[in-house]
C-alpha cells in the first residue's frame, strides 16, 4: 500500500472562506476605520498560495516511493499577523486604519490553540522539483487583489 501526507502552511486564495487574509478583509469592508486583531500582532506563519499548493499536491501524487510519503508543504518566508495587516490595508487602498490589538492569550497567541510561530521544513518536497512560486507575503498581497477583484465582479 501506498499513500502521501501533506502537511501544508496556511492556505491563502481568492476563495478562501477563513483565516487571517479573510477575516481581516471582512472586517474593513464593514468597518475601514479600524481593525481588530487577534493576539499582539507578533504572530509568525508561513502563508502558501493555493496554485502552489496544488502544484505540490500533483508533485507529491506523481512521486514513485514506497510505503507513505509526508511532504511539508509552505513558503520560505514567515510573515507576523501585523504584515499581514498592512498588507491587507495597503492593498484594499485605505489610509489611517487603527490597528487595535487585543493582546491575545498565553504570551501574545491569538486565541488558545493559536500556533505563534511556524514556519515548515520544505526540503523533501523541494528535493521533488517543487518550490513555490510566491513568497507568503506575494500570496497575500495577490489573494487581497482577487478577492477584490473578485467582488468587484459579482
Amino acid at each position: 500500500m501506498r499513500g502521501v501526507i501533506l502537511r501544508p502552511a496556511n492556505v491563502v486564495g481568492p476563495k478562501c472562506s477563513h483565516g487571517v487574509v479573510h477575516d481581516f478583509v471582512k472586517k474593513l469592508e464593514a468597518n475601514s476605520s479600524y481593525l481588530e486583531i487577534l493576539g499582539d500582532g507578533t504572530q509568525s506563519k508561513s502563508y502558501l498560495y493555493i496554485d502552489d499548493c496544488v502544484k505540490a499536491i500533483i508533485k507529491a501524487y506523481e512521486f514513485d516511493g514506497n510505503g507513505v510519503e509526508i511532504f511539508n508543504v509552505g513558503a520560505d518566508d514567515q510573515v507576523s499577523v501585523a504584515e499581514v495587516a498592512k498588507i491587507v490595508v495597503e492593498e484594499m487602498g485605505m489610509d489611517d486604519v487603527e490597528f487595535r490589538f487585543t493582546g491575545g492569550v498565553d504570551g501574545g497567541r491569538g486565541w488558545i490553540g493559536d500556533v505563534k510561530n511556524m514556519l515548515l521544513e520544505t526540503s523533501r518536497i523541494k528535493s521533488l522539483g517543487w518550490k513555490p512560486k510566491l513568497s507568503g507575503k506575494d500570496a497575500i498581497k495577490l489573494t487581497v487583489k482577487e478577492m477584490i477583484k473578485n467582488k468587484n465582479n459579482q
